[in-house]
């Protein structure tokens, strides 16, 4: 008989205090040492799937990217994403760590971390609101190729993936 992977929501007793962690950087981050603390913050978890996003070197031809955004909208925003993520999946704890500014090539962007009782319950929601930053972020993003600035624009894609969750 299958089980359902929701029960852990239903009974008071099973319930762990849901924490959120959302933050808006303008300057670099270790995200081992955070994976360190949000994994010890959350050790009644079944399952801490996380995403990093950094900045990729397109073979040697990115020199540096930027991220703009509108601060009284930005992180405000940031946090709602959150509270919609924690209302749709059983979680412990979720992880949102965003960059702005200027960084260069393999400097980290984006930590999403998603701790569960459930491992689908952390992959969905870690998958959830990546789709989200990256297709309704708050975010204009550049990049210096051979000491020209160029504006990078969502692709088709981005809107895909956000369409499937409906």
């Amino acid at each position: 008989m299958a089980t359902n992977w929701l029960s852990c929501r239903r009974f008071p007793a099973a319930e762990v205090p849901f924490s959120n962690d959302v933050r808006l950087l303008t300057a670099g981050f270790d995200p081992a040492k955070e994976m360190r603390a949000f994994t010890a913050t959350h050790p009644q978890a079944g399952g801490i799937v996380s995403f990093l996003g950094q900045v990729r070197t397109e073979d040697g031809g990115c020199e540096a990217l930027e991220l703009r955004h509108y601060d009284p909208l930005t992180l405000p925003a940031m946090r709602d994403l959150a509270v919609q993520v924690a209302a749709r999946w059983a979680l412990d704890g979720l992880l949102i760590i965003h960059r702005s500014g200027q960084m260069l090539p393999t400097e980290p962007i984006v930590l999403v971390a998603a701790a569960a009782r459930h491992r689908r319950d952390a992959f969905a929601a870690a998958d959830f609101a990546m789709d989200h930053l990256k297709s309704e972020s708050w975010f204009w993003k550049r990049e210096k190729v051979d000491g020209t600035w160029r504006w990078i624009e969502p692709r088709a894609q981005d809107f895909e993936d956000i369409a499937r969750w409906g």
